[in-house]
């Protein structure tokens, strides 16, 4: 299992990005997709769920700005980032979860500052 995070940067507060993990090594149509995030001193958190039907689930936090989607047949699931504000600078890891077995990738950086 692979997974592969990118589109992380450097954005100004109000800004936007796109996220995206590109998965191999399973079969992406069962795997629920989570993006987490890790702030400095913070514990990891769960930003967005998509499962392997399409629902999805946000915290609280990122409800109305973030947008979590997955395409199966790029095997890649995305977040986008909408109205980022300083509080959202983290470490995003996305994370697979194939029967109850968890499954990470490394992580892409996320910086939101004037």
């Amino acid at each position: 299992v692979q997974l592969q995070a990118s589109g992380g940067g450097l954005v100004q507060p109000g800004g936007s990005l796109r996220l995206s993990c590109a998965a191999s090594g399973f079969i992406f149509s069962i795997a629920h997709m989570n993006w987490y995030r890790q702030a400095p001193g913070k514990q990891r958190e769960l930003v967005a769920t998509i499962t392997s039907v399409g629902n999805t689930v946000y915290q609280d936090s990122v409800k109305g700005r973030f947008t979590i989607s997955r395409d199966g047949a790029k095997n890649t699931a995305y977040l986008e980032m909408n109205s980022l504000k300083p509080e959202d600078t983290a470490v995003y890891y996305c994370n697979a979860v194939i029967v109850a077995l968890y499954y990470w990738g490394q992580g892409t950086q996320v910086t939101v500052s004037s």
